[in-house]
Protein backbone atom coordinates (compact mmCIF):
# COMPACT_ATOMS: atom_id res chain seq x y z
CA UNK A 1 0.00 0.00 0.00
CA UNK A 2 1.49 3.11 -1.19
CA UNK A 3 0.38 6.44 0.30
CA UNK A 4 1.01 6.61 3.85
CA UNK A 5 3.51 9.22 4.09
CA UNK A 6 3.08 13.44 4.40
CA UNK A 7 5.38 15.70 3.10
CA UNK A 8 8.57 16.34 1.46
CA UNK A 9 11.51 17.50 3.61
CA UNK A 10 9.87 17.00 7.07
CA UNK A 11 8.30 13.68 6.44
CA UNK A 12 5.63 11.92 8.50
CA UNK A 13 4.96 8.16 7.92
CA UNK A 14 2.42 6.35 9.70
CA UNK A 15 1.07 2.43 10.79
CA UNK A 16 -1.37 0.71 12.17
CA UNK A 17 -4.87 -0.30 12.57
CA UNK A 18 -7.85 1.26 14.62
CA UNK A 19 -8.03 -2.86 16.13
CA UNK A 20 -3.96 -3.66 16.04
CA UNK A 21 -1.50 -3.77 18.80
CA UNK A 22 -0.60 -0.27 18.36
CA UNK A 23 -0.37 2.34 16.03
CA UNK A 24 2.34 5.11 14.97
CA UNK A 25 4.69 6.56 12.77
CA UNK A 26 8.34 7.67 11.87
CA UNK A 27 8.99 11.45 10.87
CA UNK A 28 11.73 11.65 9.22
CA UNK A 29 13.67 15.36 8.58
CA UNK A 30 13.04 16.85 11.59
CA UNK A 31 15.99 19.30 12.71
CA UNK A 32 18.20 18.51 15.30
CA UNK A 33 19.07 20.42 18.51
CA UNK A 34 14.90 20.94 19.12
CA UNK A 35 14.70 20.62 22.80
CA UNK A 36 10.94 19.19 22.91
CA UNK A 37 8.26 19.73 25.73
CA UNK A 38 6.25 16.90 25.69
CA UNK A 39 4.00 18.10 27.96
CA UNK A 40 2.39 19.49 24.77
CA UNK A 41 2.39 16.76 22.65
CA UNK A 42 0.32 14.64 25.48
CA UNK A 43 -1.41 18.06 25.45
CA UNK A 44 -2.72 17.71 21.98
CA UNK A 45 -3.43 13.65 22.41
CA UNK A 46 -5.78 14.42 24.94
CA UNK A 47 -7.59 16.58 22.77
CA UNK A 48 -7.70 14.26 20.09
CA UNK A 49 -8.85 10.98 22.11
CA UNK A 50 -11.67 9.19 22.46
CA UNK A 51 -13.56 9.19 25.56
CA UNK A 52 -12.75 12.67 26.92
CA UNK A 53 -16.45 13.53 27.05
CA UNK A 54 -20.25 12.58 26.86
CA UNK A 55 -20.49 13.94 23.40
CA UNK A 56 -17.99 11.74 21.31
CA UNK A 57 -17.19 8.10 21.45
CA UNK A 58 -17.06 5.94 24.49
CA UNK A 59 -14.02 3.98 23.87
CA UNK A 60 -10.96 4.50 26.72
CA UNK A 61 -7.65 5.18 24.97
CA UNK A 62 -5.14 6.46 27.18
CA UNK A 63 -3.65 7.70 24.00
CA UNK A 64 0.03 7.30 25.63
CA UNK A 65 2.42 7.70 23.20
CA UNK A 66 6.06 6.10 23.75
CA UNK A 67 9.34 7.45 21.55
CA UNK A 68 12.09 5.03 20.16
CA UNK A 69 14.64 7.02 18.79
CA UNK A 70 15.45 10.20 17.25
CA UNK A 71 15.55 11.99 21.03
CA UNK A 72 18.46 12.20 23.35
CA UNK A 73 17.97 13.43 26.65
CA UNK A 74 14.90 15.45 25.60
CA UNK A 75 16.26 17.09 22.25
CA UNK A 76 16.06 15.95 18.64
CA UNK A 77 19.39 14.20 17.20
CA UNK A 78 18.12 15.06 13.28
CA UNK A 79 17.34 11.36 12.94
CA UNK A 80 14.45 9.37 12.40
CA UNK A 81 11.93 9.78 15.17
CA UNK A 82 9.89 6.54 15.62
CA UNK A 83 6.50 6.57 18.18
CA UNK A 84 3.67 4.31 18.82
CA UNK A 85 0.90 4.68 20.72
CA UNK A 86 -1.01 1.05 21.83
CA UNK A 87 -4.13 0.24 21.47
CA UNK A 88 -5.16 -1.10 24.63
CA UNK A 89 -9.70 -0.87 24.36
CA UNK A 90 -10.52 -2.25 21.10
CA UNK A 91 -13.74 -4.37 20.97
CA UNK A 92 -13.26 -6.38 18.01
CA UNK A 93 -16.18 -8.58 18.40
CA UNK A 94 -18.19 -5.70 17.70
CA UNK A 95 -17.20 -5.74 13.97
CA UNK A 96 -17.79 -9.34 13.06
CA UNK A 97 -20.87 -8.89 11.29
CA UNK A 98 -18.82 -6.98 8.85
CA UNK A 99 -16.38 -9.55 7.83
CA UNK A 100 -18.40 -10.08 4.56
CA UNK A 101 -20.42 -6.81 4.49
CA UNK A 102 -20.05 -3.15 3.34
CA UNK A 103 -21.56 -0.22 5.45
CA UNK A 104 -22.79 2.64 3.10
CA UNK A 105 -20.76 6.00 3.04
CA UNK A 106 -17.30 3.51 4.65
CA UNK A 107 -14.24 2.53 2.64
CA UNK A 108 -15.46 -1.33 2.98
CA UNK A 109 -16.49 -1.50 -0.19
CA UNK A 110 -13.59 0.39 -2.17
CA UNK A 111 -11.01 -0.94 -0.06
CA UNK A 112 -11.77 -4.69 -0.35
CA UNK A 113 -12.13 -4.06 -4.03
CA UNK A 114 -8.87 -2.21 -4.60
CA UNK A 115 -6.93 -4.93 -2.54
CA UNK A 116 -9.09 -8.09 -2.24
CA UNK A 117 -8.31 -7.77 1.58
CA UNK A 118 -9.11 -5.95 4.74
CA UNK A 119 -8.96 -5.72 8.36
CA UNK A 120 -13.15 -5.30 9.45
CA UNK A 121 -12.31 -4.64 12.80
CA UNK A 122 -12.96 -0.62 13.20
CA UNK A 123 -12.42 0.14 9.79
CA UNK A 124 -8.75 -1.00 10.16
CA UNK A 125 -6.11 1.56 8.03
CA UNK A 126 -9.15 3.43 7.29
CA UNK A 127 -10.09 4.56 10.60
CA UNK A 128 -10.00 7.45 11.96
CA UNK A 129 -7.52 6.15 14.30
CA UNK A 130 -4.55 6.58 12.75
CA UNK A 131 -4.82 10.30 13.25
CA UNK A 132 -3.48 10.27 16.49
CA UNK A 133 -0.02 9.61 14.69
CA UNK A 134 -0.80 13.18 12.74
CA UNK A 135 -1.13 14.82 15.82
CA UNK A 136 2.29 13.84 17.83
CA UNK A 137 3.88 14.78 14.47
CA UNK A 138 2.09 18.20 14.24
CA UNK A 139 2.92 18.47 17.68
CA UNK A 140 6.49 18.62 17.12
CA UNK A 141 6.42 20.86 14.52
CA UNK A 142 4.45 23.25 16.31
CA UNK A 143 7.19 23.47 18.39
CA UNK A 144 9.77 24.23 15.29
CA UNK A 145 7.30 26.90 14.47
CA UNK A 146 7.36 28.55 18.18
CA UNK A 147 6.53 32.04 16.44
CA UNK A 148 3.25 30.66 14.44
CA UNK A 149 0.32 30.23 16.29
CA UNK A 150 -2.09 28.20 15.09
CA UNK A 151 -5.78 27.67 16.13
CA UNK A 152 -8.66 25.65 14.94
CA UNK A 153 -12.39 25.68 16.92
CA UNK A 154 -16.17 24.37 15.82
CA UNK A 155 -17.88 26.98 13.82
CA UNK A 156 -20.78 24.56 12.88
CA UNK A 157 -22.73 21.66 13.71
CA UNK A 158 -25.36 20.68 11.43
CA UNK A 159 -27.44 24.30 10.68
CA UNK A 160 -26.23 25.51 14.09
CA UNK A 161 -23.51 27.66 13.24
CA UNK A 162 -21.55 31.21 14.99
CA UNK A 163 -22.22 34.54 13.71
CA UNK A 164 -19.07 36.25 14.17
CA UNK A 165 -16.33 35.94 12.43
CA UNK A 166 -13.39 34.89 14.41
CA UNK A 167 -11.80 38.45 14.50
CA UNK A 168 -14.74 38.77 16.79
CA UNK A 169 -14.73 35.75 19.16
CA UNK A 170 -12.32 35.05 22.17
CA UNK A 171 -10.14 32.08 20.84
CA UNK A 172 -8.84 31.59 24.36
CA UNK A 173 -12.73 30.25 25.16
CA UNK A 174 -12.24 26.96 22.89
CA UNK A 175 -11.31 24.79 25.22
CA UNK A 176 -13.86 25.86 27.87
CA UNK A 177 -16.15 23.19 26.54
CA UNK A 178 -16.37 19.91 25.02
CA UNK A 179 -17.52 21.16 21.68
CA UNK A 180 -14.63 23.32 21.18
CA UNK A 181 -16.65 26.51 20.17
CA UNK A 182 -15.36 29.88 21.30
CA UNK A 183 -19.28 31.38 21.91
CA UNK A 184 -20.28 29.62 24.74
CA UNK A 185 -24.10 30.39 23.90
CA UNK A 186 -23.90 28.68 20.60
CA UNK A 187 -21.41 25.66 21.92
CA UNK A 188 -24.30 24.56 24.84
CA UNK A 189 -26.81 24.71 21.89
CA UNK A 190 -24.48 22.29 19.91
CA UNK A 191 -23.51 20.17 22.71
CA UNK A 192 -27.74 19.71 23.07
CA UNK A 193 -28.03 19.28 19.15
CA UNK A 194 -25.41 16.14 19.48
CA UNK A 195 -26.77 14.45 22.56
CA UNK A 196 -29.83 14.31 21.00
CA UNK A 197 -28.88 13.05 17.60
CA UNK A 198 -26.62 10.45 19.43
CA UNK A 199 -30.14 9.25 21.22
CA UNK A 200 -31.32 8.73 17.47
CA UNK A 201 -28.59 6.34 16.98
CA UNK A 202 -27.90 8.83 14.18
CA UNK A 203 -24.90 11.61 13.44
CA UNK A 204 -24.43 15.36 11.89
CA UNK A 205 -21.35 16.93 10.95
CA UNK A 206 -19.79 20.07 10.81
CA UNK A 207 -17.12 22.76 10.14
CA UNK A 208 -13.86 23.60 11.36
CA UNK A 209 -12.33 27.00 11.19
CA UNK A 210 -8.76 27.06 11.68
CA UNK A 211 -6.64 30.65 12.22
CA UNK A 212 -3.12 30.92 11.98
CA UNK A 213 -1.17 34.32 12.59
CA UNK A 214 2.31 34.65 12.69
CA UNK A 215 3.53 33.00 9.41
CA UNK A 216 6.30 34.83 7.49
CA UNK A 217 5.89 36.21 4.23
CA UNK A 218 7.00 33.81 1.23
CA UNK A 219 5.87 30.30 2.60
CA UNK A 220 4.46 28.63 -0.60
CA UNK A 221 5.80 28.55 -3.59
CA UNK A 222 3.87 30.08 -7.28
CA UNK A 223 3.25 26.49 -9.32
CA UNK A 224 2.28 23.01 -8.26
CA UNK A 225 2.98 23.42 -4.35
CA UNK A 226 0.71 26.72 -3.86
CA UNK A 227 0.71 27.17 -0.05
CA UNK A 228 -3.32 27.49 -0.14
CA UNK A 229 -3.20 23.91 -2.78
CA UNK A 230 -0.88 21.95 0.54
CA UNK A 231 -3.24 22.80 3.16
CA UNK A 232 -6.14 21.64 1.24
CA UNK A 233 -4.97 18.11 0.24
CA UNK A 234 -3.77 17.87 4.08
CA UNK A 235 -7.40 18.77 4.86
CA UNK A 236 -8.60 16.65 2.16
CA UNK A 237 -6.42 13.61 3.84
CA UNK A 238 -8.57 13.75 7.22
CA UNK A 239 -10.69 11.05 7.63
CA UNK A 240 -14.85 12.32 6.92
CA UNK A 241 -13.85 16.36 5.05
CA UNK A 242 -15.82 17.08 2.41
CA UNK A 243 -14.86 20.43 1.92
CA UNK A 244 -11.90 22.57 2.10
CA UNK A 245 -12.15 26.36 1.30
CA UNK A 246 -9.62 29.45 2.55
CA UNK A 247 -10.01 33.30 2.70
CA UNK A 248 -13.48 34.63 0.57
CA UNK A 249 -13.81 30.76 -0.08
CA UNK A 250 -17.00 30.36 -2.21
CA UNK A 251 -18.21 33.36 -0.86
CA UNK A 252 -16.21 35.46 -2.99
CA UNK A 253 -17.57 34.89 -5.98
CA UNK A 254 -21.01 36.32 -5.19
CA UNK A 255 -18.90 39.65 -4.82
CA UNK A 256 -17.17 42.03 -7.68
CA UNK A 257 -13.40 42.30 -8.10
CA UNK A 258 -13.38 46.08 -7.02
CA UNK A 259 -15.07 44.90 -3.62
CA UNK A 260 -13.17 41.87 -3.35
CA UNK A 261 -9.29 43.31 -4.17
CA UNK A 262 -6.81 43.52 -0.82
CA UNK A 263 -5.79 47.11 -1.16
CA UNK A 264 -2.79 47.58 0.15
CA UNK A 265 -2.18 49.88 3.00
CA UNK A 266 0.99 52.01 3.38
CA UNK A 267 3.07 49.71 5.52
CA UNK A 268 2.04 46.79 3.18
CA UNK A 269 -0.27 45.02 4.62
CA UNK A 270 -3.61 44.93 3.29
CA UNK A 271 -7.29 46.43 4.16
CA UNK A 272 -9.33 43.34 3.90
CA UNK A 273 -7.98 40.14 3.83
CA UNK A 274 -10.23 38.03 1.42
CA UNK A 275 -7.20 36.04 0.46
CA UNK A 276 -6.76 34.85 3.44
CA UNK A 277 -3.32 35.25 4.15
CA UNK A 278 -2.02 34.11 0.97
CA UNK A 279 -1.54 35.70 -2.27
CA UNK A 280 -0.04 33.53 -5.56
CA UNK A 281 0.46 30.70 -3.31
CA UNK A 282 2.56 32.58 -1.29
CA UNK A 283 1.79 33.66 2.61
CA UNK A 284 1.77 37.55 2.63
CA UNK A 285 2.32 37.80 6.39
CA UNK A 286 -1.82 38.48 7.10
CA UNK A 287 -3.52 36.02 9.09
CA UNK A 288 -4.23 32.35 7.36
CA UNK A 289 -8.07 31.29 8.08
CA UNK A 290 -9.85 28.26 6.02
CA UNK A 291 -12.48 26.31 6.95
CA UNK A 292 -12.68 22.09 7.01
CA UNK A 293 -16.36 21.02 6.12
CA UNK A 294 -17.15 17.35 7.70
CA UNK A 295 -19.71 14.92 6.94
CA UNK A 296 -22.04 12.95 9.39
CA UNK A 297 -20.30 9.90 10.79
CA UNK A 298 -21.58 7.04 8.75
CA UNK A 299 -21.89 4.67 11.14
CA UNK A 300 -25.46 4.70 12.62
CA UNK A 301 -26.63 3.06 15.56
CA UNK A 302 -29.68 2.58 14.27
CA UNK A 303 -30.95 0.08 11.18
CA UNK A 304 -29.81 0.81 7.61
CA UNK A 305 -29.09 -2.13 4.74
CA UNK A 306 -25.48 -3.12 4.06
CA UNK A 307 -24.51 -4.62 0.92
CA UNK A 308 -23.45 -8.63 1.57
CA UNK A 309 -20.38 -9.97 -0.56
CA UNK A 310 -23.25 -11.98 -2.00
CA UNK A 311 -24.94 -8.97 -3.84
CA UNK A 312 -27.48 -8.96 -1.49
CA UNK A 313 -28.99 -6.70 0.57
CA UNK A 314 -28.81 -7.21 4.69
CA UNK A 315 -30.49 -5.12 7.75
CA UNK A 316 -28.05 -4.74 10.49
CA UNK A 317 -28.01 -1.97 13.14
CA UNK A 318 -24.60 -0.37 13.98
CA UNK A 319 -22.60 -1.39 16.79
CA UNK A 320 -19.52 -0.41 18.89
CA UNK A 321 -18.65 2.98 20.08
CA UNK A 322 -18.88 6.14 17.64
CA UNK A 323 -18.52 9.71 17.52
CA UNK A 324 -22.48 11.43 16.96
CA UNK A 325 -20.44 14.23 15.32
CA UNK A 326 -16.42 14.07 14.56
CA UNK A 327 -15.75 18.11 14.82
CA UNK A 328 -15.27 18.51 18.31
CA UNK A 329 -11.86 15.80 18.44
CA UNK A 330 -10.95 16.69 15.05
CA UNK A 331 -10.05 20.60 16.27
CA UNK A 332 -6.48 19.05 17.27
CA UNK A 333 -6.18 17.41 13.84
CA UNK A 334 -6.90 20.16 11.73
CA UNK A 335 -4.15 21.94 13.90
CA UNK A 336 -2.07 19.06 13.61
CA UNK A 337 -2.01 18.42 9.17
CA UNK A 338 -1.79 22.83 9.21
CA UNK A 339 1.64 22.74 11.28
CA UNK A 340 2.89 19.40 9.33
CA UNK A 341 2.47 21.66 6.15
CA UNK A 342 3.86 24.94 7.36
CA UNK A 343 6.92 23.18 8.75
CA UNK A 344 7.24 21.54 5.77
CA UNK A 345 7.08 24.64 3.39
CA UNK A 346 9.31 26.43 5.75
CA UNK A 347 12.16 24.11 5.82
CA UNK A 348 11.91 24.51 1.96
CA UNK A 349 11.91 27.75 1.70
CA UNK A 350 15.45 27.81 3.61
CA UNK A 351 16.79 27.12 0.19
CA UNK A 352 14.71 29.87 -1.80
CA UNK A 353 16.93 32.62 -1.33
CA UNK A 354 20.71 33.27 -0.54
Amino acid sequence: MAGNTFGKLFKLTTFGESHGEAIGGVIDGCPAGLKLDFDKIKEDLQRRRPGQSSIVTQRKEADKVSFLSGIFEGITTGTPIAFYIPNTNAKSKDYSHLKDAYRPSHADYTYDAKYGVRDYRGGGRSSARETASRVVAGAIAKQILQSVKIKAFVSSVGKISLDKTYKELDLNEIEHNDVRCPDPKTALEMEEYIRSIRKQGDTVGGIITCVIRGVPIGIGAPVFDKLHAELGKAMLSINAVKGFEYGSGFSGTQMLGSEHNDNFTADFRTHTNYSGGIQGGISNGEDIYFRVAFKPVATLIQKQELLHKSGRLVTEQGRGRHDPCVVPRAVPIVEAMAALVLVDLYLQSRADRL
